[in-house]
Formats: C-alpha cells, structure tokens, sequence
C-alpha cells in the first residue's frame, strides 16, 4: 500500500498547479481509479485469504494481555478491521465487469476500508506476533539498589537516555547508559525520567542484551484519532514563502508589496505562510503535551507562548501591509535596473590582433 500510494501521490502532484490546486480533474479521477484498483488486487492477492486468520490470532492474543488504558482501544480497531474486511471481500465476491463504470464505483466504495487495513492492519500482525518472552526483572533489593545509582548519576548528568517505548502493560520504559568511574552500564527505566517514581528494572552489557531481555514495544498511538496517512484531504492551496518573497524583490509599487503581506497572513481555507505557521506550533504544542511527560509539558508552554507571540507578530503584518497599500507610493526612478554584464565577440571573419613583440633580456654580466 505504501507503494501503490506514493505511484498515486507522484501522479496526482502533475494534476495541481504551482498552489496545489487540481486543474486536471480528468487525469486526478484517473489515478485514483488506479489506486483504488491496484489497492484491491493486492488485498485480494496478499490479504483476504488470511485476514481472518490473522484477526482470530490477534483477539487471542489481546485476551491474554494485562489490562491497559490501550486495551479497549485495539479491541475497537480490531473490530473495525473485521468489519471493513467483511465489506471489501463481499466486493471480490460479487465483481463487476472488468473496466466497467460499475467496477470503478466498486472500488471507490471500498477503498476508505482498504485504508483502514493500510493504516492499522500492522497493529493486527504486532498482536498476532506475540511469542517473545521477557527475562525476568530484578528483584526489589536490586531494583533499589540500582534505581538509587540512577538517580545519583542523574543528579550529576550521567544518566544518559537512548531510547523510549511503551510495553503492551502500559508502561513506558526507557533505556539509558549510566555513567560511574569511567564505566557505562545500560539501564531500563520503568516510568517517566523526569518525573518521580521511576525506577530501574534491569541492566545489561549492551543496548542489543536490554532489547533480547526487556518487554517488546507496541504500536505507538496518533495525536489525532481520525488521521490516515493513506486517505488524506485535499490539500489546501498554499503560496510558498519563496514565491512572496520574489514577489516583494520584484514590486515597483507599495501596493504590491502590501498584496504580498496580506497573502502571507491571511486565515481561512487558503491561509498564508504565517498563519499556517501557528498552526504548525499549535498542532506540535498538542503533540508534545500528548507524550505525558514532564519534559513534554514544559515543551508544549513553550510552543504555546510562541504561538501566541506569533498571532501578535502576524497581526502587526497584517497592519504594517495595510498601512504600506495606504501610502500610494511606488520606488524612485533613480533606482533604475543594472543591465546585465554582456562580453561584446569578435565576428568570425575578424583578424585577431597580432601578439606583442618578444623581447629578450640582455644576459647578465658577472
């Protein structure tokens, strides 16, 4: 699917303009009707004979989980799998007519279910796939004695983190190296590291050790529940910075550098580059505050106090282009252009003009 999306894409970018709308509504219908046929053969080839199979192991195997906050969560997109699944063999059970208008609309139909096993069919085979055993953790003496050790080297700055993941127990688990007399042991934390409460369940010679020993991570979540990365929108119209600021270099007259602020802060469907801006920094300020964490908190303020520094910075745009358009001015006719350097040729049938005469120096007398 990841294939067959990015073919898709590529041929759908030829059907916008430079803002990215779609002008060849013709060619865009086109390769959609590709996509959503070659996305039906492969799930017809590769997936239907055994996503039942597959969805039978993986409720098995999400039954003998420990209860978690994500449990009924998968429970939910487990379901929805098996229901789209129902919906896309019932279509290669009763096919159209090849090439038919019917068998396009088939297609259309079932593609947002084709999607739904692009975008969480991999939870699925994770459930399904689960015959790692984890080593045993240590025990409460030495779970103590070495979350103490960790705490102490983070106080002084050894606590170096590698990598985070969740185990399908809800914890988050961290690996780290801790730093004592000049040897790096690697630790796994149990627990956010910037909060309190957390502790070390195990350590290891090698970060390849802690991965064999350790609970293996899950899927992680989304910021948003009703993202797909296989059945986006239609993008938005959008004027690149770099075509504003051309815009501006090539003005004669204020009006026109004040039409070009104006686009760059302008809300709505077709907003401007400052305005998606802020909408960058709001959507990762939600992400980080979405980690859970301490550290993700502090960052989500942080984003959130810029964002609204920005909204003030657009504003001020906003009446800086207003008050330029007012001025009526255009730039003084002593700023003329530069003519290009140009390198005047000979003709061909000109005579090169003859070299200077050699000298040669008189030889020196000792």
């Amino acid at each position: 699917m990841a294939v067959i999306d990015r073919e898709t894409e590529t041929a759908l970018d030829t059907t916008r303009d430079r803002y990215g709308r779609t002008v060849h509504h013709h060619a865009a219908a086109a390769a959609r009707a590709r996509r959503n046929s070659a996305a039906t053969q492969a799930y017809a080839t590769y997936l239907a004979p055994h996503a039942g199979n597959l969805l039978g192991a993986a409720r098995s195997a999400l039954d003998e989980l420990p209860p978690a906050r994500h449990t009924a969560a998968w429970q939910a997109l487990l379901d929805s799998l098996a229901a789209s699944h129902a919906e896309i063999v019932h279509v290669l059970d009763h096919p159209a007519e090849p090439g038919s208008a019917t068998e396009r609309e088939q297609h259309t139909a079932v593609w947002p279910h084709l999607a739904v096993w692009a975008d969480h069919g991999s939870l699925a085979a994770f459930l399904a796939d689960q015959h790692h055993q984890p080593e045993p953790e240590l025990s409460a003496e030495e779970r103590q004695r070495w979350t103490k050790m960790a705490h102490t080297a983070q106080r002084r700055g050894e606590l170096d983190l590698i990598e985070s993941w969740y185990a399908a127990d809800g914890r988050r688990i961290t690996l780290a190296y801790l730093v004592e007399d000049d040897t790096s042991t690697v630790v796994a934390l149990a627990g956010d590291p910037d909060a309190p409460g957390w502790e070390v369940i195990g350590h290891y010679d090698h970060e390849y050790a802690a991965g064999q020993a350790l609970p293996r991570a899950v899927p992680p979540g989304v910021l948003r529940p009703d993202t797909s990365r296989f059945n986006r929108p239609e993008p938005a119209p959008e004027v690149s910075l770099q075509e504003l600021l051309q815009d501006v270099v090539e003005a004669r007259a204020a009006g026109d550098v004040s039409e070009t602020l104006l686009t760059a802060t302008q809300g709505g469907y077709d907003a401007g580059p400052m305005v998606r801006l802020q909408e960058l920094l709001h959507t990762a300020g939600q992400f980080a505050n979405a980690l859970e964490t301490v550290q993700g908190r502090q960052i989500a303020a942080r984003l959130d106090a810029l964002g609204r520094q920005l909204d003030f910075l657009t504003r001020e745009v906003h009446c800086a282009a207003e008050d330029l358009g007012a001025t009526v001015a255009v730039l003084p006719p002593h700023r003329a252009p530069k003519p290009p350097r140009t390198r005047t040729r000979p003709s061909l049938d000109t005579t090169p003009p003859a070299p200077p005469p050699r000298t040669t120096a008189p030889a020196r007398r000792p």
